[in-house]
């Protein structure tokens, strides 16, 4: 069925959510290989919020959010590889999974209602609008 998975990470429960359904769809078969992708995004990084937090405090912060989300793929043996680029979340997935062979993008979704999702924007209505293969967003 879905052998190229491409998974879009940011280290939140929704993602790890969306990682754990993207195990479920590889352990069907069993060529299955996952990219896990997390975008840096340098614009809007909680320095801007708190601008008592150290750079590499800010790191160490992100990565324990995507080292539990990798450990879903290690502990049921399935082939992936983490990937990480740095730009604005929305247009870095689309341009990567549309550059990529991937069958299957898997993203979390906040579960914004419409206002808020009309006044924040949201990566996965972007990402589900703009790649051109299928995409599941998992609440």
């Amino acid at each position: 069925m879905y052998k190229n998975m491409l998974v879009a990470i940011d280290g939140s429960d929704n993602s790890k959510r969306a990682a754990e359904h993207a195990s479920h769809i590889a352990l069907m078969n069993a060529e299955s290989k996952v990219d896990l992708l997390y975008v840096l995004d340098n614009n809007r990084n909680r320095i801007d919020i708190l601008p008592t937090i150290e750079r590499d405090d800010l790191h160490i912060d992100r990565e324990k959010g995507i080292i539990p989300i990798e450990e879903i793929f290690v502990l049921k043996n399935i082939d992936h590889k983490l990937i990480i680029k740095h730009g604005d979340p929305g247009p870095t997935i689309i341009s990567f999974a549309n550059a990529g062979n991937y069958d299957l993008v898997v993203i979390g979704c906040r579960g914004l209602n419409s206002f808020q999702e009309m006044i924040l924007g949201s990566v996965s209505h972007k990402v589900a609008k703009r790649v051109h293969i299928p995409v599941l967003i998992v609440k």
